[in-house]
């Protein structure tokens, strides 16, 4: 009989502890499921960005890349013409710009798979670290450009610089578009490296 009753004891004992294990088992499987779903949303949102920027990107290094103008009146010796490449900033600008179209789009595939790992950490860290190489490389150019952009509006009388938009009017529109547009892929990556930085964070 004491036997039986230790042996009845023993099994009431690992029974309650099974009972107790089972809630805290559910807990971190609801925590792991809440997790996957934050950055899986995370990771969609990345994707729309990623587009976005390669969007704008591409549309300033077309913009930019094919913008020429010629005046209509020229002399026996000379011809006024006006095209992105006189200009290393502008040159640098279409360069810098179609690496990070490149680039943008060849991302895509592993914003995919962060979609479908949302717990996958390594790709989110290799996309935060080439994303902020990448925002480095189009505020260069971006900001290089601004800055010839501005001169060629209001120009600067202490170096005797002219401005040239009276005259070249059409060619200062389209670089001015190319230039905001490059801001705007430089803000939408600084956006997708602060949120796949708070992706990473939360856990």
């Amino acid at each position: 009989m004491e036997k039986s009753e230790a042996t009845t004891i023993e099994i009431a004992e690992t029974s309650r502890e099974s009972k107790g294990k089972t809630p805290l088992l559910a807990e971190v499987d609801q925590t792991a499921r809440t997790a996957g779903s934050y950055r899986r949303g995370v990771a969609i949102f990345d994707l729309i960005l990623r587009v976005s920027a390669a969007t704008s990107a591409l549309a300033a290094t077309i913009t930019m890349g094919t913008t020429e103008q010629t005046l209509p009146f020229f002399t026996q010796f000379f011809q006024f013409q006006a095209s992105y490449d006189d200009l290393p900033a502008f040159t640098f600008f279409v360069i810098a710009l179609s690496i990070v179209t490149g680039y943008l789009v060849l991302s895509v595939p592993f914003s995919v798979v962060c979609i479908a790992q949302p717990l996958a950490a390594v790709p989110r860290l290799l996309l935060i670290v080439c994303d902020t190489l990448t925002v480095t490389l189009a505020t260069a150019a971006a900001s290089s450009s601004a800055a010839i952009v501005y001169l060629a509006h209001n120009g600067n009388a202490d170096a005797n610089w002219l401005a040239i938009c009276q005259q070249f009017g059409d060619f200062c529109q389209r670089v001015s578009g190319a230039v905001v547009a490059s801001f705007v892929a430089v803000a939408l990556l600084i956006f997708m490296v602060a949120l796949s930085a708070l992706a990473l964070r939360k856990r």
